[in-house]
C-alpha cells in the first residue's frame, strides 16, 4: 500500500492501466506505420552491380529500391534489402541539414550561428535508408596524393574553386580538383606561411613543432583544410572546423583529401573537446566576430587553449588598415590583455598571442575586472551540447604549480601517462596496460586483414569508442588519422587522448528519450519507441575504417536500434571501406544477417583470441561494397 495516499478501486486502476496501454500500442503501430513509409519515400533507385571482384564474397546483383523481408526461424525478421534514398540526398548530414530546420521552423537566432549546430529529426523523419553515391563516384585517391588532388565526381562541386580563384584555395582540372596550397591569408601557399609563422616564434629550424612542443592545432573557419593539410608535414595533427554553411564543401573537401576536420561552428554551444586541448589555435580571414556577447568566442579559445598556448590571428585587423580595423584591433588587444593573453610577436599581417602558464596574472587583477572567472562548480571539460559562458576557465592547482601541461613532447607523450590520469581515478598502470593490450589487438585485426591490406588502404580512421586513445595510438606507425569519438555519458576520456597528442570529439550514438511507467511491458514498449540512433556530424562516405569495440552491446542495452547504427556506419564509410566489429558473437550473429541488405560482405569473423577479452568475445571484419544507383552508373559510362 502506497504511504500517504488512499486506497483507489484496483477494478478503475486496471482500466485506466489498460486504456493508457492501448494508447500507446495505438501510437507505437503509428509511429511503425510512418517510419516504414517514410523510408519508402526516398526509395526509387534500381540498384546495378559495380566492379568485379570482391574479398571473399560474391558480385553485388541487382535489387530493387523498396524494402524485402524475410524471415529467420531462429532470430525473427531481418530485411533482405533497404530503399535507396533519392539522389539528391547522396551529401545529406541528418542534424546538419538545413533544409530540416526550414521545414520545422525551428526558432533560431542567426546571428549567433544557431541554424548551423546540431538539430537531429525527430525518429519519424529519420532517413531510413541507403545514402546513394553521386553520379560517376570513384574510390578517392590515396594518400599521400589526395592532399593534392581529388576526383571532381566524389564532390561535384566547383564553385569554390570560381569563387576563390584569386586565393588558390583550389582549381578544376579535367576529372579532378586540385589543391595548390593556397588560402585567403596564404596565397603563396601554406607551406610558406608556416615556415614564416614559426619564424617570428622563433621556433628552432623554422620548424612548427617546436621540438615537439606544439603537437595538436585548431583551425577556425578553415576553408578547405590547407593550413591542417600542410602542418601534418611536421607531425602536427589539426582540428580543421568550419560549418555547414554557404560553402558548405569546405569539410567534405577537407576529409576527402585525407585532412583531419570537423563539421562544426563557434556559435552558442562550447565546442565538443575538453579544456587544454591544442597548443595552437589559428584563424586566417575567418570572418568571425571576435568580440561578440562580451567576448564569448575569444573565451572558448582560451578555454581548449593549453598553457603557454598560441593563438595566430591573420586577418586585416591584425594590420588596421583603416580605422575600423585599427578599432577592432585595439579591442581585441584590450580584452585579451584582461584575459592575461600577452602578444609574442605581430608581423607581416599576423599577430600572435601566448596563453599565459599559470594563474598569477589572473589573480592579480582587480576586482570587478572583466570578462569574470567562472563559477568554482563550472566543469571546463563538459562540452557536449554545453552552452558557452563568457568567463574565463582557470587551470587547476595541479597546472599552476606545474606552471604548465606537464606533458612530454612529441612523440614520448603518445605512451607516457599524462598528469590528467588522475581527475579520472586512473593509474599510470592502468595507462600503461591499456597502451599494450591495445597494440596487441590490433596486430591481431591486421593478422586477419593478411595479405590483402595494402599499406594505403586506410586513410581516415574512425574509433567509434576511443577511451584512453590507446586504438589510434597502435596505429602510430601508419599512414593514417584516428578521428576518437568518446561517448558523452561515460567517463570524460578525451582529455587523455588530446594530452596524449590525438584528435577526437564527443558524441552519443543514441538519444535517450524514454519516459520511466509502472508497467514492464509499458517501459519496454515506450524505451524502443523514443530511443534512436544519433548521427554523427560528418557527409557521407568519410572514412575508410571504422573501429566498433562494444559500441554495438552498449547501444543494445540502451534500447537503440541496431539497423540504426548499422545505416549510420553505412552513410558515413566510403564504399570499400571496413568496419572492425569487436564484441559478442551474438550481436555479430545479428549484424551478419544486415550484410545483404547493406551490400556489405564479410571478409572474416575469429575469436579474440586475447585472455582481456570474453570467451564470447569476436573480431568480425566486414567491407562495404562498391555499389551506384543506375542513373549513377550511366554518368559512371
Amino acid at each position: 500500500m502506497t504511504r500517504g495516499r488512499v486506497d483507489v478501486n484496483p477494478k478503475k486502476r486496471l482500466v485506466t492501466w489498460i486504456i493508457v496501454l492501448v494508447f500507446c500500442c495505438g501510437c507505437f503501430y503509428a509511429y511503425t506505420r510512418s517510419r516504414g513509409s517514410s523510408a519508402l519515400e526516398y526509395g526509387s533507385k534500381s540498384l546495378k552491380k559495380f566492379g568485379s571482384s570482391y574479398w571473399r564474397g560474391e558480385e553485388d546483383t541487382n535489387a530493387d529500391s523498396s524494402t524485402k523481408i524475410e524471415e529467420d526461424a531462429d532470430d525473427g525478421v531481418f530485411p533482405k534489402s533497404f530503399p535507396v534514398c533519392d539522389d539528391r540526398h547522396s551529401e545529406i548530414i541528418p542534424c546538419l541539414d538545413r533544409n530540416l530546420i526550414y521545414q520545422t521552423r525551428l526558432k533560431l537566432d542567426l546571428s549567433v550561428m544557431e541554424h548551423y549546430e546540431r538539430h537531429c529529426p525527430l525518429p519519424e523523419k529519420r532517413y531510413n535508408c541507403l545514402i546513394p553515391p553521386p553520379p560517376g563516384y570513384r574510390v578517392p585517391i590515396k594518400w599521400p596524393k589526395s592532399r593534392d588532388e581529388v576526383w571532381k565526381a566524389n564532390i561535384p562541386h566547383t564553385h569554390l574553386a570560381t569563387e576563390k580563384s584569386d586565393q588558390r584555395w583550389m582549381a578544376v582540372k579535367g576529372n579532378k580538383i586540385v589543391f595548390p596550397g593556397g588560402g585567403t591569408h596564404f596565397y603563396y601557399g601554406a607551406d610558406k606561411y608556416l615556415a614564416s609563422m614559426a619564424n617570428m616564434l622563433n621556433f628552432p629550424n623554422n620548424n612548427m613543432n617546436n621540438e615537439g612542443n606544439v603537437r595538436t592545432a585548431f583551425d577556425a573557419g578553415c576553408g578547405v583544410a590547407s593550413f591542417g593539410g600542410y602542418l601534418l608535414a611536421y607531425d602536427i595533427l589539426t582540428m580543421s572546423l568550419a560549418p555547414n554553411d554557404a560553402h558548405q564543401n569546405q569539410i567534405q573537401f577537407a576529409l576527402e583529401r585525407g585532412i583531419p576536420a570537423y563539421l562544426g561552428v563557434l556559435g552558442t554551444k562550447r565546442l565538443p573537446y575538453p579544456s587544454r586541448s591544442f597548443e595552437l589555435a589559428h584563424c586566417s580571414r575567418c570572418r568571425i566576430d571576435w568580440l561578440q556577447r562580451k567576448g564569448i568566442l575569444l573565451l572558448e579559445l582560451d578555454r581548449i587553449l593549453r598553457p603557454g598556448g598560441y593563438f595566430a590571428f591573420s586577418s586585416p585587423e591584425a594590420y588596421a588598415q583603416d580605422d575600423e580595423d585599427l578599432r577592432i584591433f585595439r579591442a581585441m588587444s584590450s580584452f585579451a590583455e584582461r584575459m592575461c593573453w600577452k602578444i609574442a610577436v605581430k608581423r607581416d599581417q599576423t599577430v600572435i598571442w601566448v596563453k599565459p602558464l599559470t594563474n598569477d596574472c589572473l589573480m592579480q587583477r582587480e576586482p570587478g575586472t572583466l570578462p569574470p572567472m567562472c563559477r568554482s562548480d563550472d566543469d571546463p571539460d563538459a562540452a557536449w551540447g554545453v552552452p558557452m559562458e563568457a568567463c574565463i576557465s582557470p587551470y587547476t592547482n595541479q597546472v599552476h604549480k606545474a606552471k604548465g601541461s606537464g606533458l612530454a613532447p612529441w612523440p614520448a607523450r603518445l605512451t607516457t601517462p599524462p598528469p590528467r590520469l588522475s581527475e579520472l581515478g586512473y593509474s599510470d598502470d592502468m595507462f600503461i596496460k591499456d597502451t599494450e593490450l591495445w597494440q596487441r589487438r590490433v596486430e591481431h585485426y591486421w593478422s586477419i586483414f593478411g595479405q590483402h591490406l595494402e599499406s594505403n588502404t586506410f586513410r581516415n580512421v574512425m574509433d567509434m569508442k576511443a577511451n584512453l586513445g590507446s586504438f589510434a595510438a597502435a596505429l602510430n606507425d601508419k599512414e593514417v588519422w584516428v578521428m576518437n569519438v568518446v561517448p558523452e555519458d561515460g567517463p570524460n576520456t578525451l582529455k587523455i587522448v588530446y594530452d596524449r597528442g590525438l584528435l577526437g570529439t564527443q558524441h552519443n550514438w543514441y538519444i535517450n528519450r524514454f519516459f520511466s511507467y509502472g508497467f514492464e511491458m509499458l517501459y519496454w514498449l515506450l524505451r524502443n519507441v523514443h530511443n534512436r540512433c544519433e548521427s554523427y556530424s560528418t557527409y557521407p562516405r568519410t572514412y575508410d575504417l571504422i573501429h566498433a569495440w562494444t559500441v554495438f552491446s552498449d547501444i543494445e542495452k540502451k534500447g537503440c536500434s541496431i539497423a540504426d547504427l548499422l545505416l549510420e556506419v553505412d552513410r558515413i564509410l566510403r564504399p570499400k571501406g571496413y568496419l572492425i566489429y569487436n564484441d559478442k558473437r551474438s550481436i555479430a550473429e545479428v549484424i551478419k544477417k544486415y550484410l545483404g541488405a547493406l551490400h556489405w560482405e564479410s571478409v572474416a569473423m575469429v575469436d579474440s583470441q586475447l585472455v582481456e577479452q570474453d570467451e564470447d568475445d569476436v573480431v568480425f571484419i566486414i567491407q562495404k561494397k562498391m555499389w551506384l544507383t543506375s542513373e549513377s552508373l550511366k554518368e559512371s559510362e
